[in-house]
């Protein structure tokens, strides 16, 4: 009987000690530094990684956001709020943490609000505050704000004395995915027909 049991107990100790328990398994998420959250947002790859990390960093997301009012965590709240990633959706109050984030000047937030304002994404199209976003988001070097404004520029609108500024942006931009650099090569070469050609070769000279 004293041997069967010892049998028992050593099979026991043998199980635990190859089987974690659930707790030590377990792995908690890490939360983004600053730098991390912002090359997640340039690559557009924010709500996904939440996702990817089964939303355990909700409560860090929220509390960065609201608290600590870091302008990368208050975009990365608004979108999550704008489409319910992994909390209640909730578009007002996302957009309003979108603002937030575009008033502190972070030029991916600028983007956004002036694409959905161009493209009536969660709101009426309103080309004016358009226009006011991806100028702001432009003057931070965002390309995709600079070829979306060239691209209103070159419908029509937009004020020629903004003309040689996004022209000396878009020519000192620098690109290494060829379809970009094609499509930028085509923006500058409509948005030089708008524009003297003096006011062209100094645009090409100054680096606004």
């Amino acid at each position: 009987m004293r041997v069967l049991f010892f049998l028992v107990s050593l099979a026991v100790l043998q199980l635990l000690a190859v089987a974690p328990s659930k707790a030590q398994s377990f792995e908690a998420v890490q939360i983004y530094t600053d730098n991390q959250l912002l090359d997640l947002i340039k690559e557009n790859k924010h709500l996904s990684q939440v996702v990817l990390d089964e939303c355990q960093l909700v409560q860090d997301i929220e509390a960065r956001a609201i608290k600590a009012q870091l302008p990368s965590y208050q975009f990365l709240w608004g979108d999550m709020l704008a489409f319910g990633v992994c909390i209640k959706k909730d578009i007002e109050l996302g957009l309003y943490y979108m603002q937030l984030s575009a008033d502190q000047g972070l030029p991916e937030a600028l983007e956004q609000l002036g694409r959905y304002h161009h493209v009536g994404k969660f709101m009426q199209p309103d080309l004016d505050k358009a226009i006011m976003y991806l100028k702001a988001a432009s003057a931070s070097n965002s390309l995709k704000a600079q070829m979306r404004l060239a691209d209103i520029y070159n419908q029509g609108h937009g004020s020629p004395l903004d003309f040689p500024e996004l022209y000396s942006q878009l020519h000192h931009a620098v690109t290494d995915d060829k379809k970009v650099h094609k499509r930028i090569g085509m923006s500058l070469a409509k948005l030089a027909e708008k524009m003297p050609a003096h006011i062209v070769a100094k645009a090409k000279r100054i680096k606004y």
